[in-house]
């Protein structure tokens, strides 16, 4: 076994894995990954050791926990918000057994070396839900304790493993004659829409704003899913491995909550494709509304209250909306599409 304090990440291969992976390795921590698909080479470099399996493996689990010395868990595995709506049973499954399995894990390892895991869990605005248009639009910053009722199962998913994490971190098994809680530091942010420039968009309800951008960058035609004055909370990528870092990084004491609204900017979808035109002039971009997703669009807030955040940890994002276009994502996603000089 290694006797070296490591980071276990699952979903790694993922959006927000890519990003935590580079500066993770930067910083020189030992990476061991577990996901259902292989890292792309260059990320898997970069990592100690890379598991290829499920998180509903607890074989697999055991077999992580007798090699290393876990100190610190990124559960970013989880079967995302669009494709849950079509397979319920199976997003519980993932979602919320996985999720359980982790903390399971969490638990034994902290237990085994007599110290507390850090446990960071990314959670969703799909946690919350609006019942109309009207109160979206009075509700206006909405808090972490307001309209918790979900219209979707990931919403629902997300929502109960937030109330898993706070269980295993504060009430684990508070009838045994011993203490059991505490070996897990359980520390949740609820993400907005997350953009970014170094993986494509992969199937959440809110990414009609990163596939606008990539298919105007592309050449494509594309046909966005929602009305142009939708608007919900958004934040560039960057931004949201900083704040995974600052929350995992805040001493316990500073912390007034377990799960955390973080937020950036709140763009409408016509803002983001009168920005998307002023950066590809020949995008040819439509509207065809999906008016089921648009339902799950309207449920969510307009922008989150992360108050809480910047108060206890920090939280200060380094881009909104002109500043992310500007200086990340039109540049970034420009380069990535852009024809090889050197030519096959």
């Amino acid at each position: 076994m290694s006797r070296v304090p490591t980071t276990l990440m699952t979903g790694s291969s993922g959006e927000i894995g890519h990003g935590l992976i580079e500066r993770l390795a930067a910083a020189g921590k030992p990476i061991v990954t577990l996901d259902v698909n292989p890292l792309a080479p260059a990320l898997a470099r970069k990592v100690r050791k890379e598991f290829t399996g499920s998180i509903l493996d607890a074989q697999l689990l055991d077999r992580i926990t007798a090699e290393y010395e876990v100190d610190c868990v990124f559960h970013l595995a989880a079967l995302l918000s669009t494709r849950s709506e079509f397979a319920p049973v199976l997003a519980h499954q993932v979602n919320v057994e996985g999720t359980l399995n982790l903390l399971e894990f969490a638990q034994k390892v902290g237990e085994s070396h007599g110290r507390r895991v850090t446990f960071f869990y990314p959670s969703s605005i799909a946690v919350y839900g609006l019942p109309t248009l009207a109160v979206k639009a009075a509700a206006g910053r909405v808090p972490e304790d307001a309209f918790n009722v979900p219209t979707t199962m990931y919403g629902a998913n997300k929502l109960s493993c937030e109330h898993l994490g706070r269980y295993y971190a504060l009430h684990y098994k508070q009838l045994s004659a011993g203490p059991a809680a505490g070996r897990v530091d359980f520390r949740g942010l609820r993400f907005p829409g997350l953009i970014s420039a170094a993986t494509a968009p992969s199937g959440g309800t809110s990414d009609y704003a990163p596939e606008m951008i990539h298919a105007a960058a592309k050449g494509e035609e594309y046909a966005c899913f929602a009305r142009p004055d939708t608007r919900i909370p958004f934040m560039a990528m960057p931004d949201a491995v900083d704040a995974i870092l600052r929350l995992v990084a805040a001493p316990a004491a500073r912390l007034t909550r377990s799960v955390y609204n973080v937020g950036a900017f709140a763009p409408s979808a016509g803002e983001i494709e009168a920005a998307v035109r002023a950066a590809f002039p020949a995008a040819h971009i439509t509207t065809e509304v999906d008016e089921k997703r648009q339902a799950i669009l309207d449920s969510w807030p307009a922008d989150v209250d992360d108050c809480a955040a910047r108060a206890d940890w920090g939280h200060a994002p380094r881009y909104d909306f002109a500043s992310a276009c500007r200086d990340y994502l039109i540049p970034r996603i420009r380069e990535r599409y852009a024809p090889n000089p050197q030519g096959p």
